[in-house]
């Protein structure tokens, strides 16, 4: 079965991806899963993780999102989001794997990966979470978060939440349910450009770099259950 997104879909070019993964049964599964997606392609492949690191090198703008399994003999999925973390940041990368456990997830996090999932969502899932990558910045599938916030608040004092103003936290919690500013916009009734300074002072007084650090922030005070 193959998938099509709305025609109406916000990206207009298309999204090259790489995915990475020690066994070719799933990578031909998710190619088939991506056929016919009107923006989201599949460019190239790779078994191993030094494979997927050569591709990039040799030429790191031809993709937009790589896909990685963490588990993989030699450069691992975290090794290899370190890798484009640190040289090729404008690359994106959801961490695609089998593993639930707090450590892998710690990891994903440690290496301000794009976005976590596991190998048992569906297809509308993968998809889903593909698309919130690219559209918004970041996706953490649900069912792992309460994974996270119990990891964040092992052995830990909950502190208060930080002098957020109450328009701030409306922001917040939108920007935790993936909308994207122009929707935020709409729905609060303000500008794009107020929602752009909310987040601004938001990123601030969470000491986040990114939405994934707003998502340690609201997973230890409470904010996603």
């Amino acid at each position: 079965m193959t998938y099509e997104s709305s025609p109406t879909s916000p990206l207009e070019n298309k999204v090259n991806l790489l995915l990475v993964d020690d066994h070719q049964l799933v990578l031909d599964g998710l190619k088939s899963m991506l056929e016919g997606h009107s923006y989201l392609r599949v460019l190239d492949t790779a078994l191993t993780g030094e494979k997927a690191w050569s591709l990039i090198q040799a030429n790191p703008q031809a993709y937009q999102l790589v896909v990685a399994d963490i588990s993989m003999p030699g450069i691992s999925g975290i090794d290899l989001c370190q890798r484009i973390k640190e040289q090729h940041s404008h690359l994106r990368v959801l961490i695609l794997s089998m593993h639930h456990e707090a450590s892998y997830i710690r990891a994903a996090i440690a290496c301000e990966a794009d976005g976590y999932m596991l190998k048992n969502g569906g297809q509308r899932e993968f998809i889903k979470g593909l698309e919130a990558i690219m559209d918004t910045g970041c996706y953490y599938a649900y069912d792992i978060l309460p994974i996270i916030r119990a990891d964040s608040l092992h052995g830990q004092h909950l502190d208060d939440l930080q002098d957020l103003t109450p328009r701030e936290m409306d922001v917040l919690k939108l920007i935790l349910q993936e909308y994207t500013s122009k929707e935020i916009a709409a729905k609060l009734f303000i500008s794009k450009q107020t929602v752009d300074s909310h987040r601004i002072r938001i990123m601030e007084k969470t000491a986040s770099k990114s939405v994934v650090g707003l998502i340690k922030f609201a997973v230890r005070h409470r904010l996603i259950q």
